[in-house]
C-alpha cells in the first residue's frame, strides 16, 4: 500500500455526511461543511500516513481515519480561534470565517460538532480497520491532543496567561495536532508510538514559527486572512520573543531537528524527502493560501 497516495478526503465526506444530514439543523449542516471543504494543505494527515507508510503499516482505514479525525480537530480550532472572543478574525484560507459567515452561536456549535465527529470517525473505522486492537492507542493519543494539558484548548488558554513561555505554547497550540498525526501513523502500523512524538513536535513548532514570520511579515490578500494579529492582541510569537531573524534561524533548527528525531524504520530516507517537501511548502513565501 502506497501510503503516499492515500488520501482523507473520502473519509472527512463520510464524516461529514453522517454530520450534516436531512436531520441536521439546515445552518449547522451549511456551517459543518463550509469549514471543513475545501481543506488547506492538509498537512497534518498527510503527516499521520506517511509515517505509517514508513512503518509499512498493513491498515490503511486506521490510518486515515486517524489522519481525518485530526484533520477535523483542526478545522475545530480555527473556527474557534477565529471568534471575536480570541482572534476575532473575519477571514481564513481566503474566505470569510465561520462566525462572519454565519453567526457567533453557529460558529461555536460548528467547532463542538466537528470535536465530536473527529472521534465519530475513529469509532466508526473500528468497524473496518483490520487491526481493530490498535484503535484504543490511536484514540487515545488523539483524544490527548485536543485537551488539558498540552492540547490545543490548553494552548488556547495561555493566550489568557500575564506570562507565556512560548515554546510550550506553540508545542499545545500548534504543534499538539503534529505530534498526534506521527504519533497515531505509528500506532496505526503497530509501531511504538512514543519514539515518534519528536518528530511531530518539532515540525508543529516549526509550522507556528512560520505561521508567526507570516502573520509579521506576509500580505492580507496571499495569505487568506488577517495578519500582524500578535501584535494587535499582544499575543506571544516567536518573532516577538527572538526578532525576525532569530525567529527564521529558530525555524531552520526545527526543522533540521525534526528530521534528525525520525527513528529507523523501512521507510526513513523517504519520510525525511516528503517532510522536507511538506516544509518548503509553509516556510514563509508570497502567495501560500493554503498555509493553514
Amino acid at each position: 500500500m502506497d501510503y503516499h497516495q492515500l488520501s482523507c478526503e473520502k473519509v472527512l465526506e463520510a464524516a461529514l455526511s453522517r454530520a450534516a444530514d436531512e436531520q441536521c439543523p439546515p445552518k449547522l449542516a451549511e456551517a459543518l461543511r463550509y469549514s471543513v471543504f475545501p481543506g488547506g494543505a492538509r498537512v497534518r494527515p498527510q503527516l499521520c500516513l506517511a509515517v505509517a507508510g514508513a512503518n509499512l503499516g498493513s491498515d490503511p482505514m486506521l490510518a486515515s481515519s486517524a489522519g481525518a479525525a485530526i484533520e477535523l480537530l483542526h478545522c475545530a480550532s480555527l473556527v474557534h480561534d477565529d471568534l471575536p472572543c480570541f482572534d476575532n478574525a473575519d477571514e481564513r484560507r481566503g474566505k470569510q470565517s465561520v462566525h462572519t459567515r454565519f453567526d457567533e452561536r453557529i460558529a461555536i456549535l460548528t467547532g463542538d460538532a466537528l470535536i465530536v465527529s473527529a472521534f465519530d470517525t475513529l469509532a466508526w473505522a473500528g468497524s473496518m480497520a483490520k487491526f481493530p486492537e490498535r484503535l484504543a492507542s490511536v484514540t487515545t493519543i488523539v483524544a490527548r491532543s485536543v485537551g488539558a494539558p498540552l492540547g490545543i484548548a490548553a494552548g488556547q488558554a495561555w493566550e489568557s496567561e500575564p506570562v507565556v513561555d512560548v515554546s510550550l505554547y506553540h508545542k499545545s497550540k500548534t504543534g499538539a495536532l503534529f505530534i498526534a498525526a506521527s504519533a497515531a501513523g505509528a500506532a496505526s502500523a503497530g509501531a511504538d508510538p512514543a519514539p515518534w512524538q519528536l518528530l511531530g513536535e518539532k515540525i508543529g513548532e516549526a509550522y507556528q514559527v512560520a505561521d508567526d514570520i507570516k502573520d509579521a511579515t506576509g500580505d492580507r490578500d496571499a495569505l487568506g486572512k488577517p495578519v500582524n494579529v500578535d501584535q494587535r492582541l499582544n499575543r506571544p510569537s516567536a518573532v516577538r520573543e527572538f526578532g525576525l531573524k532569530g525567529a527564521a534561524d529558530y525555524l531552520k533548527r526545527l526543522l533540521e531537528e525534526g528530521l534528525d528525531s525520525i527513528p529507523p524504520c523501512p521507510g526513513r530516507d523517504g519520510l525525511q524527502d516528503l517532510v522536507r517537501e511538506q516544509a518548503r511548502r509553509f516556510i514563509p513565501k508570497d502567495g501560500d493560501r493554503q498555509a493553514a
